[in-house]
């Protein structure tokens, strides 16, 4: 019997890569078969036995020499974000973000697929803030005009949008997974702000700590972030590949909040050298950090899903990837 053809569109992605290496773990490879896809061009994937394609969606012509016999679902995490844009180029979310899962869904439109998994941002409820605390996820957007993140916010529902269209006119259910900041070891540290090029705060303060250097905390030490991994993201997108239930919002966390202190005294404890700790350097002047929660109640109702890692196995498993070849030759 053929397998069943899972995609998975930006998997040369930094959650795209572990993203694959889940699935190569976990799924059923006698009935199921994932395909990476992605702009670049490398042979990345060969590591894992997993079939790659390089497939730039915005360009329709390339869509379509996809195969679309015996497909199961789509996984789209393409797009492109405020944090990989240098300046401010508003017409690239555009057609990345609406135009590229237009192409997608066309293409798929008849091949009888089941589902379509797709990212979309904490961002499209930026507006609620600072007055609401926790996102629940059937809060309809609300966006906070001005920033550099309004523009990707509004395409990302767009799409949404469209693929819900194809939800009623096609009968592929769509299912949403609303992402936070998602922390992950990658090669890259940096990101831009704004169109500007700046450092990964939990990188950089890492880094410091790696080094044994004194390190700012900033604001309120009590204010607490929620951290969720990338290993406990890639477990919800695989249950919501495989779930049995209608199609939905699912909003992506850890119930897992830790405040300021506690975050940067784990990472004195898992990376400082035990001869050359670094200290602790208060600086309640500068501004604190966000305190919003992700509510995951349907995501655990719905799907199964409980979140594995808490804040030091996170800090623990990252140091790990540090040391592993996961990035190389891509």
């Amino acid at each position: 019997m053929e397998k069943k053809k899972i995609y998975l569109f930006g998997a040369t992605g930094s959650t795209g890569v572990y993203l694959t290496e889940y699935f190569v773990k976990h799924m059923n490879s006698d009935e199921y078969e994932l395909i990476a896809v992605g702009r670049r061009k490398t042979s990345y994937f060969d590591r894992y036995g997993v079939k790659y394609c390089s497939v730039d969606i915005t360009k329709e012509e390339e869509v379509k020499t996809l195969p679309t016999e015996n497909v199961h679902s789509l996984i789209i995490l393409s797009g492109i974000l405020p944090a990989r844009m240098k300046g401010y180029k508003p017409q690239q979310y555009v057609d990345i973000n609406i135009k590229g899962v237009l192409n997608i869904m066309e293409h798929f439109k008849n091949a009888g697929i089941d589902r379509a998994l797709y990212a979309i941002s904490i961002s499209d409820l930026h507006g609620y803030l600072p007055e609401n605390k926790e996102f629940l996820p059937d809060m309809p957007p609300k966006y906070k005009y001005g920033t550099d993140h309004t523009i990707y916010a509004i395409t990302k529902t767009a799409a949404c949008e469209i693929i819900k269209t194809y939800y009623h006119d096609f009968g592929i259910k769509y299912y949403f997974l609303r992402l936070p900041n998602i922390y992950l070891y990658s090669p890259e540290k940096e990101y831009y702000v704004d169109g500007e090029l700046r450092k990964i705060s939990y990188r950089y303060l890492i880094d410091r700590a790696i080094a044994g250097e004194d390190i700012e905390l900033w604001g309120d030490p009590e204010r607490k972030r929620e951290i969720v991994y990338v290993k406990d993201f890639c477990k919800m997108v695989y249950l919501a590949t495989f779930a049995e239930c209608e199609p939905s919002y699912f909003n992506v966390g850890a119930d897992l909040m830790v405040s300021m202190r506690d975050q940067i005294q784990g990472m004195i404890d898992v990376f400082s050298p035990e001869d050359k700790k670094s200290k602790i350097i208060e600086c309640p002047e500068k501004p604190s950090c966000d305190d919003s929660h992700m509510n995951i109640d349907k995501a655990r109702k719905l799907l199964g899903y409980e979140p594995e890692y808490d804040y030091i196995a996170y800090l623990k498993d990252y140091q790990k990837e540090m040391s592993s070849d996961r990035f190389e030759g891509l």
